[in-house]
């Protein structure tokens, strides 16, 4: 994708985690899950994806503690904090390249992050993926926060908000279709990530080299 309004600059380039920043291997997390919890990691799967349990945490319906509690009542088992840590972390491997063009590209434009993801990612992050809050500060941002997740247009329009930045002035980077589209919807540049060489080409489009 990249279609969209055209915009001589950029102020400000916007970044999914999983699958962009990093590789994130669900099925990894759930063998984890299912040797802590001797459940099936099909049956995981079902509890808490397919239940649509993840996504309401990810829109902001619970607080991080009430999530972990509900996320061990739904696998049937006492899930501690340091567990859902544990197997979230070992699921999650950082690209060492896109985290090298983040920080060459925010010294021309300012760059944050936009994860569907609840309020315990975000209260762990800095365990989960600590290159991430070094990298972004403030501008790491979950989509619990907005209360709504991608791809509602209502995230992206409370994020700019947030920036007091247009929208043909920003560009969503996502490894998600529907994602980018909805960014699009809401007048966003938007890029699907197809390579590294890809998303340069693409920045290089805006005078952004990375």
């Amino acid at each position: 994708m990249g279609s969209g309004p055209t915009v001589s600059r950029l102020e400000l380039v916007i970044f999914d985690m999983d699958g962009v920043l990093c590789r994130y291997d669900r099925a990894l997390r759930l063998r984890r899950l299912a040797e802590t919890s001797a459940r099936a990691p099909e049956e995981i799967f079902a509890a808490i994806w397919e239940s649509g349990f993840e996504a309401s945490s990810e829109a902001g319906a619970m607080d991080a503690d009430a999530y972990l509690a509900g996320f061990g009542e739904r696998i049937g088992y006492p899930l501690t904090r340091s567990q859902w840590i544990d197997a979230r972390r070992q699921a999650m491997t950082p690209f060492a390249d896109m985290l090298t063009l983040v920080a060459s590209l925010k010294q021309h434009v300012s760059v944050a992050v936009l994860t569907n993801n609840g309020f315990l990612t975000k209260e762990t992050i800095g365990e989960l993926f600590p290159q991430l809050p070094e990298l972004f500060a403030a501008n790491l941002l979950f989509s619990a926060e907005f209360g709504a997740r991608k791809p509602d247009p209502e995230v992206y329009r409370r994020l700019l908000a947030k920036f007091r930045v247009a929208p043909q002035a920003a560009l969503m980077v996502d490894d998600d279709v529907t994602n980018v589209r909805g960014a699009e919807v809401s007048g966003l540049h938007g890029h699907l990530l197809d390579g590294m060489a890809g998303l340069v080409s693409r920045l290089c489009s805006f005078g952004h080299a990375g």
